[in-house]
């Protein structure tokens, strides 16, 4: 390596430690979810869908043991991983040692994306792969960080923000009248605390924050690939304006690995600045290392094709994998924002007949906004997946959402599994007879309503979104039945 090329080794060491702390969210949220959500007792058992792919549709580990054990075991070893490369150890013996744990992590986690279904079907999963894909070859301490890894990570970068930016303004129309931040806060996925004031922020600044948020998905991510000042201000701009999007909302994991990603735009003199430099020794590159990155790089190229074509397609499609294995993916966030937020409320009742003076009991989740006076919470980087897919149901029919029913359905049998994923089951001694869901149109309060009630929400109903339903209905059991559900 000449004088005059950067190095990379701080770059390396910050990049990897930060993706660890990802992946061991990753597989901590797994492990705690996954039982209700995938599990042999879950809302889409996992065994039941390995029965309809072959290995090559969706490559997993759990096409040959899919029992709760099974995964139990692999979300246990991957958060194990994922601690041993946050910790550096994964880097101090050598690449071969560095290569193993990481291809461990992206297996383990791939193995739960390719059958998690729409559980796992989030942009950052297949983000998270691809950038743990690339971190198998970015070798240990003592080797010196191939930089075509380092560009590697800025391609991800760029087809990251610039499609995001994209599928922007080729969707909505507040992205182009600068209107859109006036509606994002009150209805994104999962609102923090700080969302409600920034909600209430002067209408001037939110369109600003709009204008910004095009500038840097747009013009901004061309200078990833520039040297000098103008790659260190492109990085420096994403980094600034994933920490904005940290501060107003939920997004799970997606900010922290964006900035993961983002370190690749940082060189050793600009991290150099703050952090110690490396003591250890490093040596080239020999040449079966460069032989594979080689190989490797004509994969990469090879696979960029679709993506790139996607970039530019008016048919621009938005976090979407062209092959099984998630190596080379196209991105995107918010084409569209909605401007009045739903929410569903599940409710049940003890009484055996339905009528107009039915008294029903609210069951409350974790995290989604239930009962109006409750802060909304502090979740991100976890995902509460559960939470997280409601917000899209609410936004559709349930029939587009069958496993709502088999959600109503664990209800009624009070199943331990699936309602230890909400935060309160009004039923904890016996289930109730039927359950319904109820849509409500869910707004941040006013500062005068908060002051005055102390609730953060107002709410107002917007009818029935799933009609009573009871396991004495031989209707509703019988479609569980036949969806394998019961």
């Amino acid at each position: 390596m000449s004088a005059a090329s950067p190095s990379y080794r701080l770059t390396r060491l910050c990049f990897q430690r930060a993706l660890a702390f990802v992946y061991a969210v990753a597989f901590l949220a797994t492990l705690q979810q996954f039982p209700g959500l995938i599990g042999s007792h879950g809302l889409l058992p996992v065994a039941a869908y390995v029965k309809e792919v072959r290995f090559w549709e969706a490559p997993s580990l759990f096409l040959w043991n899919s029992s709760d054990a099974a995964m139990a075991a692999a979300a246990w070893a991957g958060l194990f991983l994922a601690l041993v490369a946050l910790s550096g150890l994964s880097e101090r013996f050598g690449a071969w040692v560095s290569a193993a744990v990481w291809s461990g992590l992206w297996a383990l986690y791939l193995s739960f994306v390719n059958v998690g279904q729409v559980f796992y079907g989030f942009g950052w999963e297949t983000m998270t792969l691809e950038a743990g894909f690339l971190a198998v070859f970015f070798g240990s301490e003592d080797v010196e960080p191939p930089a075509v890894i380092v560009w590697f990570l800025r391609w991800v970068l760029f087809r990251l923000m610039f499609g995001a930016g994209l599928i922007k303004l080729r969707g909505d129309e507040c992205w182009r009248d600068f209107t859109c931040m006036f509606y994002h806060y009150e209805t994104q996925p999962i609102p923090n605390p700080l969302s409600w004031y920034f909600h209430h922020m002067p209408h001037a600044l939110q369109k600003f924050e709009t204008l910004f948020s095009l500038f840097v998905e747009l013009p901004v991510p061309f200078l990833y690939f520039l040297p000098g000042f103008l790659g260190l201000a492109g990085g420096i701009l994403t980094v600034l304006f994933q920490f904005t999007l940290i501060l107003s909302g939920n997004l799970s994991w997606l900010n922290y690995l964006t900035i993961t990603i983002a370190i690749a735009c940082f060189d050793d003199t600009a991290l150099g600045r703050f952090l110690p430099r490396p003591a250890r020794e490093t040596r080239p590159a020999g040449p079966a290392r460069k032989v594979l990155l080689l190989a490797l790089t004509a994969l990469i190229l090879f696979l960029s094709v679709s993506p790139t074509k996607n970039l530019f397609s008016d048919r621009q499609a938005m976090n979407t994998s062209f092959e099984p294995l998630h190596l080379v993916n196209a991105y995107g966030a918010f084409g569209s924002v909605t401007k009045q937020r739903a929410e569903i409320v599940f409710e049940g009742t003890e009484e055996w007949t339905v009528t107009p003076q039915t008294r029903w009991k609210e069951y409350e989740f974790r995290f989604k906004p239930g009962d109006p006076h409750r802060m909304p919470p502090v979740v991100a980087p976890y995902q509460p997946r559960l939470d997280w897919l409601l917000w899209f149901a609410a936004m559709s029919d349930w029939r587009e959402y069958p496993w709502l029913l088999n959600l109503a359905g664990k209800m009624l049998q009070n199943d331990r599994t699936v309602l230890g994923l909400l935060a309160k089951n009004p039923f904890p001694d016996h289930p109730p007879h039927y359950v319904r869901a109820t849509l409500y149109r869910y707004r941040f309060s006013t500062p005068e309503e908060r002051r005055r009630t102390g609730d953060w929400w107002t709410r107002s109903p917007l009818g029935l979104y799933l009609p009573p339903v009871s396991l004495d209905n031989e209707r509703f059991t019988g479609l569980l039945r036949e969806l394998g559900w019961l």
